[in-house]
């Protein structure tokens, strides 16, 4: 179940851009990232919102949340709290229905892919684009090959067993979307998890959304630490992509499609 948080001076208007947040353990940084997105989404033009959605935090992050979103009173916040953990793509999917932008886009919290992209994903979708994907170059940091070994080996199993088409980082947390274009198909995605994002650029491409990619930089964040463990992360994987492979085999995502 998920309690809802609008502060009293938001309202439901209309806005160009919304920004979701999924949150999980995310105290140590959160305030410093959301100071630099603001900074970023106050240069591009239009109106903007941020929908924090917290799955479940056990630190403090809800308690840094409507701390933001109080010292904000004059820019559009709000927040959904769940009352139970349910996955980062869970997480995803319900800010992007609380959001209020014609354009919804979600990134990565901890900013190992910085805000300074926003206005590029976002223009991409006032041209034409229904989905932006923010293909990442990884910046090399100690410790980062593991992570690096196991974003390729994945890619390359996804595009051989999997209707992706041209997109080359499925993977990637950062991806804009065209709301109204989106939201039958996110109607449609059942991974509550990581495999969140394979599972839409698959539902998307067979939605027939134009899809597009803007080169960004990934810069792993020292501070976090690392929860890849590439077997076991590698087995669930993959027995997601053949999960994914046999109902694609039977027709269904096809005929979810046809009748919407």
């Amino acid at each position: 179940m998920i309690a809802s948080m609008i502060p009293g001076d938001a309202n439901e208007a209309r806005v160009d851009l919304s920004i979701v947040l999924a949150c999980y353990n995310e105290g140590p940084w959160l305030e410093r990232s959301v100071a630099e997105t603001v900074r970023v989404l106050e240069t591009i033009g239009a109106s903007w919102e941020i929908v924090f959605v917290d799955d479940a935090s056990r630190d403090r992050t809800r308690e840094v949340i409507r701390r933001i979103i109080a010292a904000h009173p004059g820019s559009r916040m709000k927040a959904l709290f769940h009352e139970a953990n349910t996955g980062r793509g869970r997480a995803v999917s319900d800010g992007m229905r609380g959001a209020s932008g014609d354009i919804v886009g979600f990134i990565d919290v901890d900013l190992e892919v910085h805000p300074r992209h926003i206005p590029a994903c976002y223009a991409a979708v006032r041209n034409g684009a229904q989905v932006v994907v923010g293909a990442r170059t990884f910046r090399f940091v100690p410790g980062g090959l593991p992570r690096r070994f196991l974003s390729w080996g994945y890619s390359k199993l996804v595009h051989a067993l999997l209707p992706v088409g041209n997109v080359t980082d499925t993977e990637s947390g950062y991806k804009f979307f065209l709301r109204e274009a989106v939201l039958p198909v996110l109607a449609t995605v059942a991974d509550p998890g990581w495999f969140w994002d394979t599972e839409m650029m698959v539902r998307c491409r067979l939605a027939r959304l134009t899809v597009t990619e803007v080169p960004c930089v990934y810069e792993r964040n020292p501070a976090k630490k690392s929860t890849v463990r590439i077997a076991r992360d590698a087995a669930v994987q993959l027995k997601r992509i053949f999960a994914l492979r046999r109902i694609l085999s039977r027709g269904d995502l096809k005929a979810v499609h046809e009748r919407g």
